[in-house]
């Protein structure tokens, strides 16, 4: 059977979730419950401390992810502590990386560093904003455009 603990604080205008255990398909409604229950009550700075999750799958992802996005269209931010990988740490960050998620994230060391606001470990990638759309490289086997053939009629 799959556990999660979380413990969620007030500190600094944010809301600190600890979260220890295993994030996975079993546990991650329970802790979007809590993301949600945080945001219907007015908190919108969210800071996940992951460094006490030894297990983290696609789910638990996913529920990082819903957030993400949650706390983005209400105006809120989200920050999450993934400390280095240490021996017996390095599942979730492996996870992290194997889905290419983490630079999603602010994401930092530790909980003060986070609270702090200093630099990321990790900067997030902007938000996609209007602008034209990349075409391909110039001399890319996709920047070819074929040439119609001229028509010939009979």
């Amino acid at each position: 059977m799959t556990t999660i603990e979380a413990d969620e604080d007030d500190r600094d205008g944010w809301t600190v979730l600890c979260l220890r255990g295993e994030l996975d398909l079993m546990t991650s409604p329970e802790i979007r419950r809590r993301v949600h229950d945080a945001v219907a009550a007015g908190r919108h700075d969210l800071l996940v401390d992951l460094s006490g999750v030894r297990f983290c799958d696609s789910s638990g992802i996913g529920v990082l992810v819903a957030t993400r996005r949650l706390l983005r269209s209400c105006g809120g931010r989200l920050r999450l502590v993934l400390p280095e990988a240490e021996e017996g740490q390095s599942h979730v960050n492996r996870v992290f990386a194997a889905l290419g998620v983490t630079r999603l994230f602010e994401v930092y060391g530790d909980v003060p560093a986070a609270l702090a606001g200093g630099p990321p470990v990790l900067p997030p990638e902007p938000a996609p904003g209007p602008g034209p759309v990349p075409g391909p490289e110039p001399g890319s086997v996709s920047a070819a455009v074929p040439t119609p053939l001229p028509r010939t009629v009979p």
